[in-house]
């Protein structure tokens, strides 16, 4: 009877507290922060598709002016397939330039500068036709890669460190959510009756701007990252304010000593290397788990809702992956049978929508939240190169190959990307754990037993007593103590991540 008379006022109390969390400076971050960013990045995956027979009479007619004969064909193929793929190329070297550019302008002012490199992007691909230059398209699409590889990691740091704990991963959605609309967005915009026409192709690339502008004039009144604020400026008024503003509270003391504990703890830790954290053998399956799943989200051939904190990581993965697989392999058989029956080709355009339902209700999403909670901090700047190394290298893999195994396979192409889904849905049925509502240390934990070695800050009491006996044969009681209140508060600090 007790159990169910408190049953009402700790519903009452948690919506209330779910309120708080969902403030509008939070909700606004979000919007704005995705619209101007993995906006971007969906949009430009897709908006090369439907002006693509234009694009390339638009290099043909090119290559004809100079040359004094048309292009040929296999070298068509190959300039159309740098086209795509060079996207990747430049979301590599975004990549690769974001950790320095957020060590010196913080999380929202790298977003912003971000933007500079989106306008820039625009202005050469829509002048590109006007010009009679291809390069400036390629160039451009090289450019808008930079801003996507910059976007994707700056904006799911952001979003993570301005979140309360308890809607960080609903939040972290708010990313793959807008690359899905990004994606929508660039086919509808690409179809004859709007802008996928011959004379207007350009301004399908030119559209990009606005989301860019948009962010632009609308984030610079969002407070920067409390968390880089207090743990790299070492500015506490600051990160106090910018907690007030995001969580919609006054009193933020308790998010303020969460961060400075985190920060005691790890005060000793030295980042680790790209190539340290690649040898490290407590972490080798969380590492090999990153890539496939990485590579699996590229190659699975697309882009989660709000659904992943009720029904968990792995059970969205292994079903997002199966359901891909089902419906390529229906695709594939109503391409190859589109002729026998006129209503087979909507058959057909059902199926692509039901790819596009099935990525999105869980791959599209979740590998940008797993890197974050495979790994502690130290071991996160790394983890997020390795990962973003693997997606923009599957993303060029798939935007130079696609059109040459298109060409061999015809309407079967589509089982490639079936037999990818399938092997990344058996793998992450046998090796990824559920890490919905768990610690890092619990993570860890439920890895270690598959890696064979414990991470360091797992490792038991009696295991550091040992270890502090073979090198301090008569140890001071008081230091002893010492060492185990540290731990334990160790402990305690990473329960709270």
């Amino acid at each position: 009877m007790k159990l169910s008379e408190k049953d009402p006022a700790e519903n009452k109390e948690s919506q209330q507290k779910r309120k708080v969390d969902w403030s509008w400076s939070l909700v606004v971050a979000a919007l704005v922060g995705a619209f101007g960013s993995s906006f971007l990045y969906g949009y430009n995956l897709s908006v090369v598709n439907a002006p693509t027979p234009y694009i390339k009479a638009f290099y043909n007619e090119t290559w004809y002016r100079r040359h004094g004969h048309p292009i040929d064909p296999d070298t068509l193929t190959l300039l159309w397939s740098v086209t795509v793929s060079i996207f990747a190329i430049g979301g590599l070297v975004g990549t690769l330039m974001v950790k320095i550019i957020g060590k010196f302008l913080g999380r929202k002012y790298t977003l912003l500068v971000n933007n500079g490199f989106a306008v820039s992007a625009a202005l050469l691909m829509a002048c590109s036709l006007r010009a009679g230059t291809f390069e400036l398209l390629i160039v451009g699409r090289f450019i808008m890669g930079v801003d996507g590889g910059i976007a994707l990691s700056a904006l799911p740091m952001y979003l993570n460190e301005i979140s309360p704990k308890q809607i960080r991963g609903s939040l972290g959605q708010v990313t793959a959510i807008f690359i899905c609309i990004g994606v929508f967005t660039g086919q509808l915009l690409g179809l004859p009756e709007l802008l996928g026409k011959e004379s207007t192709w350009p301004y399908l690339f030119g559209v990009i701007v606005v989301p860019a502008l948009v962010q632009l004039a609308s984030l610079p009144f969002l407070p920067e990252s409390p968390r880089y604020l207090l743990l790299e400026k070492h500015d506490e008024a600051g990160a106090m304010k910018a907690f007030q503003t995001f969580l919609g509270k006054a009193d933020v003391s308790q998010e303020l000593e969460e961060v400075l504990a985190e920060s005691r703890v790890q005060r000793n830790l030295r980042l680790m290397s790209v190539l340290e954290l690649l040898r490290a053998h407590f972490v080798r399956w969380q590492v090999i788990t990153v890539v496939i799943t990485m590579a699996s989200y590229q190659l699975c051939g697309l882009n989660a809702g709000l659904v992943i904190e009720r029904l968990g990581r792995r059970p969205l993965l292994i079903g997002g992956f199966g359901l891909m697989a089902l419906f390529f392999g229906t695709l594939t058989v109503t391409l190859t049978l589109q002729d026998q029956a006129p209503w087979v080709p909507y058959l057909s355009i059902v199926c692509i929508l039901a790819i596009i339902a099935s990525f999105c209700s869980g791959p599209g999403g979740i590998p940008f939240i797993l890197t974050g909670e495979f790994f502690q901090q130290s071991e996160r700047p790394a983890a997020f190169i390795i990962a973003g190394t693997v997606n923009w290298l599957s993303n060029f893999a798939v935007g130079l190959l696609f059109p040459f195994i298109q060409k061999s396979l015809d309407s079967y192409c589509f089982l490639v990307f079936a037999a990818v889904c399938i092997t990344g849905a058996i793998y992450f049925y046998f090796v990824l754990p559920e890490t919905k509502n768990r610690t890092h240390a619990e993570i860890s934990q439920a890895f270690a037993k598959r890696n064979k070695a414990h991470p360091p800050e797992m490792k038991t009491d009696s295991a550091m007593a040992e270890e502090k006996a073979n090198s301090q044969p008569e140890p001071d009681p008081s230091s002893t103590l010492d060492s185990h209140g540290q731990n334990q508060m160790s402990k305690c600090v990473f329960s709270l991540q």
